[in-house]
């Protein structure tokens, strides 16, 4: 069998929707050689709105609702919460509930958070909420890509049922922003999404300092500690427009989320995929800190890494540029299965594999020589053209089902067998 037959691919996609939005925190602020001897941006707009006289309030905020109502579910909540947020820096009293909405709308903004793209996908079994037709549920995570080229992280789910019948269920029409709660120390910040009625309406915008260009490539695993404990744990790249920094995203329940910063000199790159376990008592992790390579990065606490080795590297033409992992590994009889990108010519990506030894994976006992899936003909536009990418994969038995990305703008499925794959590497 040749590499490019392993996967099939099914006629499902995901593409980005610009009617689905959510509303999140505005500011604004004057430049610092204008800000000093006059009142804050804030105050200035507090004091024009509390300026008018209140019957002219009213008329706005029965617009405002005509507006908002429709497209939000509880946007009154999310008004009032913003103002909340808000209030100290106002430099008036504010009384009545029609100036409080009004302030926390001025406060904020509806954003279009997949308008442009919708794409890099990971996916995790959801154990407990399997069928009973022998399908797995599983949730799926997306990057989306609204205006200014900022990316936020939404969710999917949907069953599979090990061949052609995946099921993807229906996104809902809202886009629910999470309540916020920052840690005093600053080490993380709580997500509770308990406004979301289903999965789909969850929607994690950059909140941080360290995310103001985005909350990028969530590569999800479901970890189990050494004691047992299972968490849904994600590690995603945030970027504030200059510099990138490995975080992580740890699902409580997938209603909560801690989000906190890695830390240590391995952790200020993109690309980092947890392994699903412990191996030898030490958390482990894949990378590709040198931006060419693949490594893999060892350490005691999940949340410092400082050391790591180049595993594998550049082999053949798909992959003379840039390696990197495709999400975490995937346990299977042989070993650590692993999807790998590799970048080529024009900058083209392509989705390979390896397989790791699985007491030992800095040993790499196989892999493709070949790509599995690569950017056709009809494939090579998009927003970035040339462009297949995963964030991860799941495993049926001896299926595989790997969600990639086209172009960095849509999301496509393909499945196949792990014989199939094991068959195509090479030693």
């Amino acid at each position: 069998m040749e590499a490019a037959n392993v996967f099939t691919t099914l006629d499902i996609e995901l593409k980005p929707d610009p009617s689905r939005t959510v509303i999140r925190p505005f500011g604004f602020s004057y430049p610092d050689a204008f800000a000093k001897g006059r009142p804050t941006r804030s105050e200035a707009v507090a004091g024009r709105l509390m300026g008018l006289d209140a019957a002219m309030r009213e008329r706005m905020l029965g617009l405002l609702h005509d507006a908002m109502r429709p497209r939000h579910r509880n946007v009154d909540h999310v008004f009032l919460r913003r103002f909340e947020e808000v209030k100290g820096e106002l430099g008036v009293a504010v009384e009545s509930e029609c100036d409080r909405l009004l302030i926390g709308a001025y406060f904020s903004q509806e954003y279009a958070f997949e308008s442009a793209a919708l794409f890099n996908p990971s996916i995790v079994a959801v154990p407990d909420e399997d069928p009973d037709d022998g399908s797995i549920a599983f949730l799926l995570s997306l990057r989306g890509v609204g205006e200014g080229h900022i990316s936020s992280v939404t969710f999917r789910s949907g069953t599979w049922d090990g061949g052609d019948g995946l099921v993807l269920h229906p996104a809902s029409s809202q886009g629910v922003p999470p309540r916020i709660e920052q840690a005093d120390d600053g080490g993380w910040v709580r997500l509770r999404s308990h406004d979301s009625h289903h999965v789909s309406e969850t929607v994690i915008f950059p909140i941080l300092p360290s995310q103001r260009q985005g909350v990028e490539d969530l590569r999800m695993v479901n970890f189990t500690d050494h004691d047992g404990v299972r968490s849904l744990i994600g590690t995603y790249t945030a970027f504030d427009g200059s510099t990138a920094r490995a975080e992580l995203l740890r699902g409580v329940d997938l209603r909560t989320y801690e989000m906190r910063p890695l830390t240590g000199a391995m952790a200020a790159y993109k690309g980092m995929a947890l392994f699903p376990r412990r191996i030898d008592g030490r958390f482990v992790m894949l990378g590709r800190q040198d931006n060419e390579n693949i490594w893999l990065l060892r350490s005691d606490d999940l949340h410092r890494w400082d050391t790591g080795e180049i595993i594998m590297g550049p082999k053949y033409p798909w992959e003379f540029v840039q390696m990197g992992n495709c999400g975490s590994p995937i346990e299977i009889d042989e070993g650590w299965l692993v999807f790998t990108h590799g970048v080529g010519l024009v900058r083209g990506y392509c989705v390979g594999a390896c397989l790791l030894d699985k007491d030992d994976p800095s040993k790499v006992l196989a892999r493709t020589a070949s790509p599995l899936l690569f950017p056709s003909a009809e494939q090579r536009g998009g927003y970035v053209p040339n462009v297949t990418y995963s964030c991860g994969a799941l495993l049926h038995g001896r299926r595989v089902l790997l969600p990639y990305a086209i172009g960095d703008e849509y999301t496509a499925f393909a499945v196949g067998s792990v014989d199939d794959l094991l068959s195509v590497m090479r030693a």
